[in-house]
This record gives C-alpha cells, sequence and structure tokens, in this order.
C-alpha cells in the first residue's frame, strides 16, 4: 500500500499548528447530507451503560492491586515561601509507613519537558507538595504527615494581576524578572482601529470580568502504578494515555514500549487531565523504586488547590457602530491570571476577532503570573470568558442605539473568516438564531405580562436575553484505528483513544457498524490502553469525534472491502454483486440473502478481517468551524438579589449528529456548567494571605438538581462533509460557551441594568440594582 506524508493545518483550542502525518492508502468518500444512514444518526443508548449504571466500570479510583501503598500528599499553607528544612524521621517511623519523599531525597524526579523538580526547594502557591508519604493504608499515610515537620520561609507573594504586573511587584518565582509570559503584552490588529472609531457615531465602553472556575470532576486526578521489572503500568485518570505514557517514560529514564497506560472510564476532566499529572509521576516513580504497586489520588481540597482551573480574567472593550448598528471598531484588552506557572495564553480575544463582522478590530492580550496554583484547559478555554464579555458588550451597545440585541448580531453576521479572509467550510449561524429565538419567545420578551409576572408593584422581574458561539471541533490527524472482523462475523474495533464520559465507544462503534454492515451488538470497541490500542489524539478540545471517527469508518470500509472479497471466492460471485446489511450478505441485485458473514469466514479456520484506518488531512483552502446561539430566560427577585434561570434554548450546528442521545447529553452537560459560572461559581482567594478560601464542594458552589432549569436543544444535524469523512464535528465546548453570556443579558434585561462581571450572585445583583437607584 502507498506511503504518503502529508502537511496539515490543526487547530486545537485555539492554537493553529502545522502536522505532518503519514498516511497510508485512501479514505473512503465523505458521507454526504444525503447518505443512507440506517445506524449513524439514530438514538443508540450506550453500549457500556450497564457497566456504568452498576458499578461494574473500573476507574483509576478503583484500581487494587496485592501489595497496593497508597500516597498522601503533604502542601504548603503558603502562597510563597522556601522549604529550608524537612524533619521526616518521626513519619518514617510510624505505623504501617514505607517512604517519605521530599525535595532532599527526590533529586531524580523531574517533570518532563520543565526541567522543574516535582518537589521545589521554592514553593509558588498554596497546595504545592512539599512532602508524600507512602502506607500501607490511606489513613496511616495521612497519620505520619502529621508527624513531618517543615520549616518555612516565607517570601513577598502576589496574587492578584494588578499587584503583580505592578513596578514594584513581589517576584512570584524568586529570579524571574517579569511576573508575565515571555513576548506578552501581545496585540493583533487589522484595520485602522482610529479611523474605525472616527467613523462610528456611537461608542461604547464595556467593563467585564469573570472568576476562577474549578473544574470539581467527580474523579480526582491521580491514578495507579505496578512496576513488574521490566514494564510499567499506570491506570491513569487521564484524557491523554499517549501523553501520559511519553511523560512517564521520560520521568523514569524508559523506552516507551516499557510503559503501558490504562484508562478505561474516567469520572470527568472538563479539560485538566492531559498527561500524567504530578500524581501519576509520583506514584510510577515510587512504584519502580520501592517495587510495589502505588496509589497516588488526590482529595478534593487538593484537587482544588493543585489541579488547575479556568483563568479568571478582565475584558475591557470598546466598540464603535454606526447608528443603523454597523460595527466600525472592536478594541478588546484582555487581562488573564494564569496562576504561577502558567505558560500559554487562552484564547480570550478569538470572539473579538472573528465573531462579528468588523473590519477595524484591535486585541492586547495581557496574562500574569501570580502565587496561585497553575490554570488549565477548562472547556473551551478563553472562548467562554471572551464570549461573555463581548456577548455583554454588544448588549450595552444595543441599548444605546437603541436597537434589539439580535437585530444587532444578525446586522453584524461575518460570512468569511476574518482573521485570515478565507471561506468558511458552512455557517447556519442565522437558522441557529431564526430557530431558538422562535422558540423562546423573543418577539415577545418585553411583554408587561412577561417581564412583570406579579405586577410592577411586585419584586419580580423576567428577562431575555441571548449570546453567540463558535468554536472549532474540526479535530485532525493523527488518528488511526484497527478494524478485525472475526471468523463467527463479530467485529473489534481497536482504538487508542479515550471515553471520558462523553459516549465515545458508543459512537464509534455505530461508525462501524454503518460501515461494516455488521449489527451494533456485535461491534466490541477497545480503547484506553496504550498497549492494544493504535494512536489518537488527546480527547479535549472537542477533537475525539471528529479526529478518531473518520480513522475508524476507514479501517472498517477496508475490512469490508477485504472481507466481501473473500466471501466472493468462497462464494464464487463478483465481489461488486454482493453487499452486506446486519451481518448478512446480500445479492447487490436482487436482494436475495446468500448467508451469514459467519458462514463464509468460519471456514478459513481461524482467519481474521484486518484492516488499519487513519484520520486524513484536514481540508486547507477552508476555516472550519462550529457555530450556534443560545437564548435563556431567568427571574429576578430585585428584593434579595437572587436570580433564577426559567429555560434556556440551545440552537448548536456541530455537523452531523451521530447519536442524538450522547449529543443532548453533551450539550446538556455543557449548559449545566455554564450555569454555574454564570450564577455560583467562584474561587475566593483572602488577598491579605494569599490563600483560597473555598477549596472544597461546601463553599464553592456547583449546580444542583434544583437549579437546572427547562433545556431545549435544538437539532440542527447538518453533516459537513467538508470537515471529514463522516461530516461530524465536536460537542464537547460548543454547549458551554454561550450560556454564561446568555445569562447575564436576560439578568440585564430584567432588571434593566447592565451587568458587569460573573458570577451573578445576590449581593453583585443588588449591587447593580443599588447603583442604578443612586445613578
Amino acid at each position: 500500500m502507498p506511503i504518503r506524508i502529508v502537511t496539515t493545518r490543526v487547530e486545537f483550542e485555539g492554537v493553529v499548528s502545522e502536522q505532518r502525518v503519514v498516511m497510508e492508502g485512501d479514505e473512503p468518500a465523505a458521507w454526504g447530507a444525503d447518505a443512507d444512514l440506517r445506524v449513524v444518526g439514530k438514538p443508540t443508548p450506550r453500549v457500556d451503560g450497564r457497566e456504568r449504571v452498576t458499578g461494574a466500570a473500573q476507574y483509576s479510583y478503583d484500581v487494587l492491586l496485592p501489595g497496593l501503598l497508597v500516597a498522601v500528599g503533604l502542601r504548603s499553607p503558603h502562597p510563597h515561601a522556601r522549604v529550608v528544612r524537612v524533619d521526616t524521621s518521626r513519619a518514617e517511623a510510624a505505623s504501617g509507613v514505607r517512604a517519605v519523599y521530599t525535595r532532599f531525597n527526590t533529586s531524580d524526579l523531574v517533570i518532563p519537558g520543565s526541567g522543574r523538580p516535582v518537589f521545589t526547594e521554592e514553593v509558588v502557591h498554596q497546595g504545592q507538595e512539599v512532602a508524600v508519604a507512602l502506607a500501607e493504608t490511606r489513613q496511616q499515610a495521612i497519620e505520619a504527615l502529621r508527624l513531618v515537620t517543615v520549616d518555612y520561609e516565607p517570601l513577598p507573594f502576589a496574587v492578584e494581576p494588578e499587584a503583580a504586573l505592578a513596578p514594584d511587584a513581589a517576584q512570584v518565582l524568586t529570579g524571574r524578572e517579569r511576573n508575565q509570559l515571555d513576548e506578552y503584552p501581545k496585540t493583533y490588529e487589522r484595520g485602522d482601529i482610529e479611523q474605525g472609531f472616527a467613523e462610528a457615531e456611537v461608542i461604547t465602553e464595556t467593563h467585564f470580568t469573570t472568576a476562577a472556575n474549578l473544574h470539581n470532576s467527580m474523579e480526582t486526578h491521580g491514578g495507579v502504578a505496578q512496576w513488574d521489572g521490566h514494564t510499567l503500568t499506570l491506570w491513569s485518570s487521564t484524557q491523554d494515555i499517549f501523553g501520559a505514557r511519553q511523560q512517564v517514560a521520560a520521568a523514569l529514564g524508559l523506552h516507551q514500549n516499557q510503559v503501558h497506560v490504562v484508562k478505561r472510564y474516567m469520572g470527568g476532566g472538563f479539560g485538566s487531565k492531559f498527561g500524567a499529572h504530578n500524581a501519576g509521576l509520583l506514584a510510577a516513580w515510587a512504584a519502580r523504586k520501592l517495587g510495589r504497586p502505588v496509589k497516588y489520588m488526590l482529595s478534593r481540597e487538593e484537587e482544588n488547590l493543585a489541579a488547575g482551573y479556568r483563568e479568571p480574567t478582565t475584558q475591557y472593550y470598546r466598540l464603535g457602530a454606526k447608528r443603523d448598528g454597523t460595527l466600525t471598531a472592536i478594541e478588546l484588552r484582555a487581562d488573564a491570571n494564569l496562576g504561577a506557572f502558567g505558560a500559554w495564553f487562552p484564547p480570550v480575544s478569538m470572539p473579538a476577532k472573528e465573531m462579528y463582522l468588523c473590519p477595524n478590530v484591535r486585541t492586547i492580550d495581557t496574562p500574569s503570573l501570580t502565587n496561585l496554583g497553575t490554570f488549565s484547559s477548562f472547556r473551551a478555554p478563553g472562548v467562554v470568558e471572551g464570549i461573555s464579555g463581548l456577548d455583554v458588550a454588544l448588549d450595552d451597545l444595543a441599548r444605546a442605539l437603541g436597537m434589539d440585541p439580535l437585530e444587532l448580531r444578525r446586522k453584524n453576521y461575518a460570512p468569511r473568516y476574518q482573521v485570515l479572509d478565507r471561506p468558511y467550510a458552512t455557517k447556519t449561524l442565522l437558522d441557529a438564531y431564526d430557530q431558538a429565538a422562535k422558540r423562546i419567545g423573543w418577539a415577545t420578551r418585553d411583554a408587561e405580562e412577561r417581564r412583570y409576572p406579579r405586577g410592577r408593584a411586585g419584586t419580580l422581574r423576567r428577562g431575555v436575553g441571548m449570546a453567540s458561539q463558535l468554536w472549532g471541533g474540526d479535530g485532525g490527524p493523527p488518528a488511526q484505528a484497527i478494524a478485525k472482523v472475526l471468523p463467527d462475523g463479530s467485529a473489534v474495533i481497536l482504538t487508542g483513544t479515550q471515553d471520558i464520559g462523553t459516549g465515545t465507544r458508543t459512537v464509534l462503534a455505530q461508525i462501524a457498524a454503518e460501515e461494516l454492515g455488521i449489527p451494533l451488538s456485535a461491534i466490541r470497541v477497545e480503547l484506553g490502553e496504550t498497549e492494544f490500542g493504535v494512536y489518537s489524539p488527546p480527547s479535549g478540545g472537542s477533537m475525539t469525534l471528529a479526529s478518531v471517527g473518520p480513522a475508524v469508518r476507514m479501517a472498517a470500509a477496508g475490512a469490508r472491502n477485504e472481507m466481501l472479497e473473500i466471501i466472493s471466492h468462497l462464494a464464487e460471485a463478483p465481489m461488486d454483486a454482493l453487499d452486506v446489511r446486519d451481518g448478512v450478505i446480500l445479492n447487490r441485485e436482487t436482494g436475495k440473502e446468500m448467508g451469514a458473514i459467519g458462514s463464509y469466514l468460519s471456514q478459513l479456520e481461524g482467519h481474521e478481517v484486518t484492516a488499519r484506518g487513519m484520520r486524513g488531512p484536514n481540508a486547507d483552502d477552508v476555516i472550519v468551524r462550529t457555530f450556534g446561539a443560545q437564548f435563556a430566560e431567568v427571574e429576578v427577585d430585585i428584593a434579595t438579589g437572587e436570580v433564577r434561570v426559567l429555560r434556556i434554548v440551545a440552537a448548536h450546528d456541530c455537523g452531523r449528529i451521530v447519536n442524538p442521545l450522547t449529543y443532548t447529553s453533551q450539550l446538556e452537560g455543557g449548559i449545566i456548567q455554564g450555569l454555574g459560572m454564570a450564577l455560583t461559581e467562584q474561587r475566593i482567594v483572602d488577598e491579605r494571605l494569599g490563600v483560597s478560601v473555598n477549596p472544597n464542594l461546601g463553599d464553592y458552589k456547583i449546580p444542583t438538581i434544583r437549579d437546572i432549569p427547562e433545556i431545549e436543544i435544538v437539532l440542527l444535524d447538518r453533516a459537513n462533509p467538508v470537515a471529514n469523512t463522516i461530516g461530524a464535528l465536536g460537542a464537547g465546548e460548543p454547549p458551554i460557551i454561550p450560556t454564561a453570556g446568555a445569562i447575564a443579558n436576560a439578568v440585564a434585561h430584567a432588571i434593566g441594568r447592565p451587568v458587569t462581571g460573573l458570577p451573578l450572585t445576590p449581593d453583585r445583583v443588588l449591587a447593580l440594582l443599588d447603583d442604578h437607584t443612586r445613578g
């Protein structure tokens, strides 16, 4: 089979890169919008549903091995300090303790890629690891850490961006000259921003803030590691099994073929679980050192201090427009707090550059490094914050113009990708606006009886708001799969991807069943292991289905062709006269059944039909995006400041919907997370002490079942055959992107006052009302 090396463009969470990929053979022709599909597109219960609901599914936390040691970490209570001395002698002598590790006895344990030891002399945020105890039980390890004595030398700290970027700021890390990323602040410009404001007839300014949101996955970070003298096996709660393999091999000085990473099920990640994480590295290192399996899973408090968060932002918008609503200028300065070791700036400015048509745009990205735990990707990092701010700013402009906010968005609809002046592969945003607006009743949002459900004398006010959505989600190479048809006519799909709770096993089984012509019940998908699967990318950035799905389809198509060629010899019939449906061979012309697949392959004494597939290059002449919109209706009690979301209507174009059940589940989950961002979720930091005061699920408020509104999902279901051969795009990030902005604009509509930040807690709403009264 001829091999080609192809260079293609891949976008991951707003970052565009070029990748060289190997192609063996050709992908099948894309399923068009009119493809006759019998399995793909049908509501299908999860193929692993029974395991999940009965408790049979094995998560990393569930792994128990003979001789297992449990690791527990001791973490810095200071935002910035030097670890002068650690006395572990009493802890090491405690019952059940097998080792205590600190910076003084782990000089060979370095985080790959950073060159930074896991245990450092200088700790730069509350919650940074100082020591780890390993014992026969978790309680013994906890008791041992109480016997560890640490001498700290406190150092000056900065936890707020303004303080960190001030000329006399404390150094977040001693020896680092600036509390800033290299090459920042960074400016993007197109057109002439000053000319754009000179042409404007109305100019508005909006100051908007978003809080730090904590992931709070049900399963915390960590893993279980076992060393058998040759191979290190790590059961890891990771979104990236191959990245974890690479990290562990590098950290332990092993070949990658000596590291086996397993992740069969995972209790949430939302972007925070790429690679092995420090806990996984420590477990692997200690298991090899001690010759016993080691389990190191973070506690809830550790998770909220050291496992990442959505970075808090401050956004300053200045918009200029003609009286008819035509945008003439967009200016944004986006400040973000990245914590101590932040290494990249999330694309907060992406919506300002792209969402609405405007010839003159300037954005300035200003990150700050502070003495807090490091931020990490959190479901559409940057874009959620950026859309929230931009759409609030657009509503501010609509009020200044006396214009309907939806009409203002339609007026400034962008038909092309403005950053590179390229066409979009498809764009159905206007349809999303129309359908969702109709279902929410946008035309009657100002009706007296709707706005004031208990009359103007009552304390309840209702409002309706909306926000737009854009994201990538087209996936890309490299991603590989193997399809095997067994002698009885059943099939196995092997791939190295990971199901992080989205239903990946199910949709991949549907794609394989569709292409092979084999019943879904006869398909088994094996994933989540580096040892037996072929390479797949990390599960993030809404990349998984659009990357791995086409590889599975190509593998299944190859296996189908080989299978039919074999059967044509056995049946003594031309291959092009054969078809297969529901596991039965048919005469293509007459439709007559010729026997089950197994009745033929079983004649070959164990022969397995095997084919390999891979994801082809992305289209290079168009930009692929997911677009959508959400509309929210809220009720605000102006006496208490309490906000209750009554209803959300969501319309998103994520290409072909492979499984409406898992798709709607994804959208509902994203909307609920956006609800938390809008109303309740915020990490609270005591600026005087530099510490978080709510790293737990008691004081950090996530939505519960009684907070969740009616959610209506509009299934657009538009195949995008330009994006990939299955026509599907990712649906992981899109649903969270517009939720908070739509709720914020609905609250502003209800109280008649622009909102200035999230979350919209009662105290913040009352402050807005009080400010309005005084104003």
